[in-house]
């Protein structure tokens, strides 16, 4: 049975109705994800779970191993994957507590990330137009409606590098580019999910406006506010979370699971074995 993957914080796989649950730890020849991976039963779905930044939130967005964590997920037979992230908003109308559904990323990484897994003799180049699953975005934005929950059809997220945030100039900047949210962490997990042919979409969270706003109304966003936001907004997540994995079908109708039709380019007579041996799970069923 294909499962579901879900990526966020580690508090995230603490709700009702989770059953059958075991740890799984993962070797990859890319390095340690982030954790070990928490598999069970929800809602009469496989799921697996994993913390991005680790158990007690250990990781800087830079130092995620992305394509650790992502492997992992393929080879747990993994087909979609939920990603839950908060961002800040720059947007007057996109207020903290909102969930946004991001369809597009706008990268401002310094490419420290390792992005990819092919290189080392074959080479891929993904459609990535339109980076997020437009099927698991809508089963995602129709649970959040039907439990009530303010969510946001589309946004661009403008992935920064960290772990600092924002200086105002930047902020302002992202503002005038026509940025709604920003964030750390989800533009190479989207396209790794991609690369392993894997259903991606984001739930942003909006957990406070960026450093914008206080420059402009005056309002000093508190920490406090944010934590509570924050936890309100995965109380939330969980619930819009546990709808889709039921409403989900168990066949795919997207063109996630052929990404790389097409998209390598090297000859198959020249695919290194090494490399060949280490992207067996992304390349099997095109040897």
């Amino acid at each position: 049975m294909a499962r579901i993957g879900i990526i966020g914080g580690s508090g995230l796989y603490r709700m009702a109705g989770l059953s059958h649950v075991q740890t799984v730890h993962i070797d990859t020849p890319f390095g340690d994800p982030s954790d070990e991976y928490i598999t069970g039963r929800l809602e009469g779905q496989e799921v697996v779970f994993l913390p991005r930044h680790g158990k007690g939130h250990r990781l800087s967005p830079t130092e995620v191993n992305s394509r650790a964590n992502i492997y992992g997920m393929k080879v747990l037979e993994v087909e979609r994957i939920i990603s839950v992230s908060t961002v800040g908003s720059l947007k007057q109308d996109l207020h903290p507590g909102d969930l946004v559904l991001i369809d597009q990323f706008f990268d401002r990484t310094n490419q420290a990330r390792p992005n990819t897994f092919f290189g080392n003799g074959i080479v891929a180049h993904i459609p990535f137009a339109h980076p997020l699953c437009a099927d698991l975005r809508r089963a995602l934005f129709d649970s959040g409606q039907s439990c009530g929950a303010p969510v946001k059809w589309g946004g661009t997220y403008v992935n920064m590098e960290g772990p600092a945030f924002s200086t105002l100039a930047e902020s302002r900047v992202y503002q005038s580019w026509g940025m709604d949210v920003v964030g750390m962490t989800q533009m190479n997990e989207a396209r790794l999910a991609r690369e392993a042919e894997i259903c991606y979409a984001t739930l942003a969270l909006v957990t406070d406006y960026d450093c914008w706003y206080e420059e402009e109304t005056g309002q000093t966003v508190s920490i406090d506010i944010v934590v509570q936001t924050m936890n309100k907004n995965i109380a939330t997540a969980q619930e819009i979370i546990r709808r889709t994995v039921a409403a989900l079908p168990a066949d795919r109708c997207c063109g996630c699971g052929q990404a790389l039709t097409g998209a390598i380019m090297t000859e198959k007579a020249l695919w290194p074995r090494d490399t060949v041996n280490r992207l067996l799970p992304l390349l099997q069923k095109y040897i």
